[in-house]
Order: C-alpha cells, then structure tokens, then sequence
C-alpha cells in the first residue's frame, strides 16, 4: 500500500544531495554502509533515497534524517545564530558503495 513517488528529474536530485558529511562520526558509518549527506530542510525521504539512487547508481535500502539546530553564536558582540541543518543518513545494500572523496 506504498503512494507512488514521482520521478526527479536529474537538477533536482543534484539540489537535493548538497554535500557530502566528512566527519568522525560519518565515517564510523561506513562499515556499516551508511553514509551521510547534507540535504535540504524541505526535502522527503523518498526524494532523498530517489535522488541518491539516481546520481550513485547504488541500491538504497533506509534513510533516516535528522535536522541539526543552529546555535546561536556571538562575534564581537553581535549576536547571530547559524542556520539549521538537515542530514540524511543513507543505508544502502549489501554490496553497494559510494567514495564521498571524488566530486560527482
């Protein structure tokens, strides 16, 4: 009983995947086959397992996102905050992998 997704076309599932998230905790993720990216605070989890499906050719099994709150943040005195932050981390099957050190 699952709606029908409709498809993305190729510049959407570049604006959905911005960048890829190279840090300590990511990249314990790898050897458990996930890999984390930074996507847009609007976008949904089959738009972001279609778009990675569509741009890696890899086989998507479970996405999980989380939105990161910005901190508030002060420089000289002026009171700023960052802005929120959405990941996405993507499971993929057995046998699929993504080198997040090459550009796309």
């Amino acid at each position: 009983m699952s709606k029908p997704v409709a498809t993305l076309d190729k510049e959407r599932m570049y604006d959905i995947i911005r960048a890829p998230v190279i840090t300590e905790k990511a990249t314990m993720g790898s050897q458990y086959n996930q890999f984390t990216f930074k996507v847009p605070l609007n976008a949904s989890k089959p738009e972001i397992k279609q778009a990675v499906e569509g741009v890696f050719n890899v086989k998507v099994t479970a996405v999980n996102t989380l939105i990161q709150k910005g901190k508030v943040k002060r420089f000289r005195g002026t009171i700023g905050k960052r802005s929120d932050v959405k990941k996405a981390i993507v499971t993929l099957a057995e046998g699929h992998s993504i080198d997040v050190g090459t550009g796309v």
